[in-house]
């Protein structure tokens, strides 16, 4: 009989790449926003809508927090970010939201809308959206 050249393999966890998202819709704050006069006397009401695509070489741990990108974390963090300080754009407010999740480096992808709720009369909102994607390429 003739001996085969196969090898058995085990196939285990570590094999395994995750592709993960972070859903938080319509996370709406009052915060002091804008460029003109009227925007800076008075809060607003602005809503946030985020998708987070994170990468784990590990499955979540059932009993470790850590395990995962938190989205209550985030949250806390985006009201801690507008509490004290006056943003005149979305824009600046967007690349500090991103500044401060990609310090985590799971995290490969953000999808960040940003919508203004009360500014104009004629629209339900009006607002930007961004997305930002680490590069891994060295400078």
């Amino acid at each position: 009989m003739k001996k085969s050249n196969l090898k058995i393999i085990k196939i285990g966890k570590t094999l395994f790449n995750y592709e993960k998202k972070i859903l938080i819709k319509d996370l709406t704050l009052n915060l002091k926003l804008g460029y003109f006069d009227f925007e800076k006397n008075k809060p607003q009401k602005v809503k946030f809508t985020l998708e987070i695509d994170y990468k784990d070489k590990k499955p979540t741990n059932d009993k470790d927090l850590k395990s995962i990108v938190n989205y209550d974390k985030i949250v806390k963090l985006i009201k801690k970010l507008v509490k004290n300080k006056h943003y005149n754009f979305l824009e600046t407010l967007a690349e500090d939201v991103f500044d401060e999740l990609f310090k985590d480096k799971r995290i490969d992808k953000i999808n960040l809308k940003i919508e203004k709720l009360e500014i104009m009369k004629d629209c339900s909102s009006v607002g930007i959206k961004i997305s930002k994607k680490r590069n891994y390429e060295k400078l």
